[in-house]
């Protein structure tokens, strides 16, 4: 049960107490009424039985049924309030709570998930233990306390009514219970059939251009009527077998009503049972079934509501990111006998290197020789799985990784800007930052006159990952975005390729701004443009296997002065 109520309130189970409070006092109030019921059925019989009743006692108990109506109305109000408030309150806290938890997580981790398994945490699996929170159970607490109160109360005035009411109830919590194990594998396969979907849902829109230009049907349209199919199978299927368990379940609690009823009549007519106790029961035990019928049928839900919560306490226990040094002034980076891989593929192999603070240092190689790699492992985006990598002498996996982080800006050469507008983009390098701040690092950047002539200016919003801007004025933004951030670090990943000459001469001017007194490490397909570099890196399979500045490198006539003749023999390549 510790662990039921931990899963779908995100460890935070003490939020259930006054939801579940108010739900009891609620239902108590709701149980009074037919106790008045029952009295006034006692003094109709007397009347009956003896010719004597007393109208001013029943006056005050239609009085009292009253009262118990706008009590019980002021209950339930109050604990909806309350129900909902904490419930979706608690839900609303979590997600932040998990997005926040997320964004620590070492990138490795998130890479090695499916895009829309964390998705469908967020939403899908938040909305589950929002449904057990509000209407799950604190209602079926409070009914089961209720019942259990009514049957002691009932089995107290006559133990052999008790034991009939409930003679169906061992057999249909068996019963209950026995299908747990059922539910939790028909759900484990509706959540991986909904991940699915939703992966391929997301595939489709995103790969829209590349569907159009190509006029992909048959098969390849088919993996997302498949995922489709898959998710509605699975539906259908818990939804056809836990649904006939639960009305089973339910018929057999019930037939404790009728079974009472026959035990009653034959205890009246033997003369053991007064006809008022006997209205008791049926009045009575009528209503204490409404509960459990309800606890029955919401019980499948809340396990699978359970193993929701489960998969959201589980990604909030993964470990995040350790370290908590703060990097110093001094800024070199170094690696020292770094190995890396993605899973089991090693990528970097006993990597050691230096680059000076600064400095401008150049990575070049084929593609695949882990360029990229070596630049994520210095934004910390991942630890080496040997070696280390070193911050102003510190090992980086000492290092809080925020902290680490506004030490660094990186600029991309694919871009992501956020649904929001242009000045909140660039804003991203510096929360704080006023509009003249903004406005000056978008000069910076060459950004500020394309800016200007939007429809609202810097207010204008842009799409989603930045699809209402061309590649060269997402590329400038994001440029302006680490002017901002003033980082003594700058990490540029081909930051100028695949663009047209005017942009292309723009953001190398920005970035020549950009990166002034700073320590700059560089990724460059385009070997032209690092000729400057204080230090060049070649990679080759993951292993350095050349260092030295242009001049140096080409004299070698190793692998740098290779790719230089060959980028320099296909600079005049054209289409005829």
């Amino acid at each position: 049960m510790k662990k039921l109520l931990n899963a779908i309130t995100c460890n935070e189970p003490k939020l259930l107490i006054k939801p579940t409070i108010w739900n009891v006092l609620a239902n108590l109030s709701y149980l009074l009424p037919f106790l008045c019921l029952t009295y006034t059925v006692g003094n109709i019989y007397q009347y009956f039985t003896s010719g004597i009743w007393n109208p001013t006692s029943l006056w005050i108990a239609w009085g009292i049924m009253i009262g118990c109506f706008i009590l019980t109305y002021i209950l339930e109000n109050e604990a909806c309030k309350v129900t909902y408030r904490d419930g979706f309150g608690t839900s609303a806290k979590g997600r932040v709570k998990l997005a926040e938890h997320i964004r620590k997580l070492p990138l490795g981790f998130l890479m090695g998930k499916d895009s829309g398994e964390i998705g469908n945490t967020m939403m899908n699996d938040f909305s589950r233990t929002e449904t057990a929170m509000t209407h799950i159970m604190p209602q079926l607490i409070s009914g089961l306390l209720i019942a259990i109160i009514a049957s002691v109360g009932l089995i107290m005035d006559d133990w052999r009514m008790g034991l009939a009411m409930f003679a169906g109830l061992p057999v249909s919590l068996l019963v209950m219970f026995a299908m747990s194990g059922l539910e939790r594998k028909l759900d484990g396969q509706l959540s991986s059939a909904k991940v699915q979907y939703g992966g391929k849902l997301q595939e489709y829109l995103y790969g829209m251009r590349i569907i159009k230009s190509y006029n992909m049907q048959g098969e390849d349209f088919g993996k997302l009527e498949h995922a489709c199919e898959e998710y509605r199978d699975a539906s259908i299927r818990i939804e056809g077998s836990v649904g006939p368990l639960n009305l089973v379940s339910t018929a057999l609690l019930r037939s404790g009503l009728p079974l009472m009823t026959i035990v009653g009549v034959y205890l009246v007519i033997g003369g053991t049972l007064e006809l008022p106790e006997f209205a008791l029961f049926l009045l009575v035990g009528s209503r204490v079934f409404d509960p459990l019928a309800v606890a029955i049928m919401n019980y499948s839900e809340l396990i699978m509501c359970q193993t929701s919560g489960e998969r959201i306490v589980n990604l909030l226990n993964e470990k995040e990111m350790p370290g908590e040094k703060a990097p110093r002034q001094d800024h070199e980076i170094k690696f020292e006998h770094v190995n890396f891989g993605y899973g089991a593929e090693q990528i970097l192999h006993d990597v050691t290197a230096s680059m000076k603070m600064g400095s401008m240092t150049a990575l070049v190689g084929p593609s695949g020789s882990g360029k990229s790699t070596m630049l994520r492992l210095i934004a910390r985006f991942y630890d080496p799985t040997e070696g280390k990598v070193l911050f102003g002498g510190i090992a980086e996996s000492e290092m809080e990784p925020e902290k680490l982080m506004r030490k660094i800006s990186m600029v991309f050469q694919d871009v992501y800007l956020f649904q929001d507008t242009i000045a909140n983009n660039i804003r991203y390098g510096k929360e704080n930052a006023t509009q003249k701040e903004i406005e000056e690092a978008a000069r910076m950047a060459n950004c500020y006159d394309f800016i200007v002539k939007q429809p609202q200016g810097f207010d204008t919003m842009i799409g989603e990952g930045g699809s209402t801007l061309s590649g060269g004025e997402k590329q400038r933004i994001s440029i302006a975005r680490a002017m901002l951030k003033d980082a003594p670090v700058v990490l540029l990943d081909e930051a100028t390729a695949s663009l047209d000459p005017e942009n292309e001469a723009q953001i190398q001017q920005a970035i020549s701004r950009l990166i002034t007194g700073r320590t700059v490490i560089v990724i460059a397909h385009r070997l032209k443009t690092i000729i400057g570099a204080d230090n060049i890196l070649v990679l080759e399979q993951g292993r350095i296997i050349e260092s030295g500045t242009h001049k140096e490198l080409l004299s070698r006539r190793g692998l740098y002065a290779k790719l230089w003749n060959l980028q320099t023999t296909t600079e005049g390549w054209k289409i005829n």
